[in-house]
């Protein structure tokens, strides 16, 4: 990793970038909103925040902070990220509740739609010499009734070993380590990849400033980031993590689940790691 790069993967280029990414998918997803409903929860979210002030005697410099704090994570862009580490598994948990088949996680902030397709058993995109431990990441896409799904679509993208993302960090190729591999006809993908490192979340921005504020760490576990697709049936957004890796029991955006641990083995190549993992999608 270069100086230049540790210099300018700075809280605000990364927050830009996500907020910029989050309103161009918004362009593409509306949705009606029902006037009831926003009453409804807004008048909530109000009045939990109305009690917290009364029960802890907020005081007027203790609300300017907090309104200070405010202001700045907008201008540092950082909304994107408050909201996806702080509030997004709460929302993930609800909206997937009654879903069966393969458990799903946080999104996150660092998605990038339409990424390379490549074919059933491919290699990620990646620099010549990209560092890190050689993992082969393999698995089958079927239903809830077994039926394997022929073409099913596996989006993946993850950090670099410096804990980087391509499109939110400097010097690095666009698509570096992300790519959409089209299943086989028994729904079967081989990746190959690099194993990913935790990494902080941006530090030197408003959200930085809150965690050292309440004596938090900023760390996330090393994780592969999916959306794994097929016609018919319901769309899965998940991360998976590794066993015994840094921070997967005390994950600052709280998104991880047992189901989605990895335990990868010496890979049959004998370079690096390999595991297998299959998806089970439910119907639409």
């Amino acid at each position: 990793m270069t100086d230049t790069t540790i210099e300018q993967a700075t809280a605000t280029a990364s927050g830009t970038a996500a907020t910029e990414q989050f309103r161009s998918k918004q362009r593409k997803e509306t949705a009606d909103v029902d006037t009831k409903r926003v009453d409804t929860l807004v008048t909530e979210l109000l009045t939990a925040a109305h009690d917290i002030i009364r029960r802890h005697k907020v005081t007027y410099a203790e609300y300017d902070v907090l309104k200070s704090w405010l202001i700045q994570v907008g201008e540092d862009g950082e909304w994107p990220l408050f909201l996806d580490v702080w509030l997004e598994h709460v929302v993930e948990e609800v909206a997937n509740e009654n879903r069966e088949g393969s458990k799903g996680t946080i999104e996150g902030p660092y998605y990038i739609p339409d990424s390379p397709s490549l074919p059933a058993e491919a290699t990620l995109p990646m620099r010549e010499g990209e560092e890190g431990t050689p993992l082969l990441f393999q698995g089958q896409v079927t239903g809830v009734d077994g039926t394997p799904l022929a073409g099913a679509e596996v989006e993946i993208w993850h950090a670099d070993n410096d804990g980087f993302y391509s499109q939110f960090a400097p010097n690095l190729p666009e698509w570096n380590l992300r790519g959409t591999v089209v299943a086989d006809a028994t729904g079967h993908f081989r990746i190959h990849t690099m194993e990913p490192a935790p990494y902080q979340i941006p530090t030197d921005g408003s959200c930085g400033k809150l965690i050292a504020a309440a004596g938090w760490h900023a760390w996330r576990p090393a994780h592969l980031h999916l959306k794994v697709s097929a016609p018919g049936h319901q769309l899965i957004t998940t991360q998976l993590y590794f066993k015994g890796g840094s921070h997967v029991s005390d994950d600052i955006a709280s998104a991880v689940k047992p189901e989605l641990i990895l335990d990868p083995g010496p890979a049959a190549s004998g370079d690096g790691r390999e595991v297998t993992y299959n998806f089970v999608l439910d119907k639409a």
